[in-house]
Parts: structure tokens; sequence; C-alpha cells
């Protein structure tokens, strides 16, 4: 099964909270409501420093994602 690169998810626990779960490598779930990220991968040292020059785009493009969705539901 193919999933998309973002998705988008809400949780009625965390009424403010709205969540973009990044499911490529690295995986992560970054809140938008306080851009807590949590990584849903293992790193060693060496990846952690890779992670730390990719990190900025993928939350750039993740709040990219979540802009274009939100822009289509009030299309409606």
């Amino acid at each position: 099964m193919d999933f998309p690169k973002f998705i988008l998810g809400d949780n009625t626990d965390c009424p403010e909270a709205i969540f973009i779960i990044h499911t490529e490598f690295p995986r992560f779930i970054i809140n938008l409501e306080n851009d807590q990220i949590k990584w849903l991968e293992e790193f060693d040292s060496q990846d952690e420093k890779d992670l730390l020059s990719e990190t900025e785009g993928l939350i750039e493009e993740a709040s990219r994602f979540y802009d274009r969705e939100v822009s289509r539901y009030n299309e409606d």
C-alpha cells in the first residue's frame, strides 16, 4: 500500500493540536500547535548530524502541506 508523504491528523484528546505525519524516512509526527517533533526512527550519532540539517526543510515542507490542505477545505 502506498501512503502519501504527509498525512494530516487530529485527536479530540488534544483539541488545539494539529498533527502532520511524515511517512517517509525519517518518519516523524509534528504538532503544529507547538512545533514539537516525535521521531519514529532511531538514529545513531552520524544520522543525528545529518538530520539536523534536514529537519528545517522537512518542517517547512510539512507546513506548506498543511496550508495547502486547509486551503482545499476552504474551497468547498
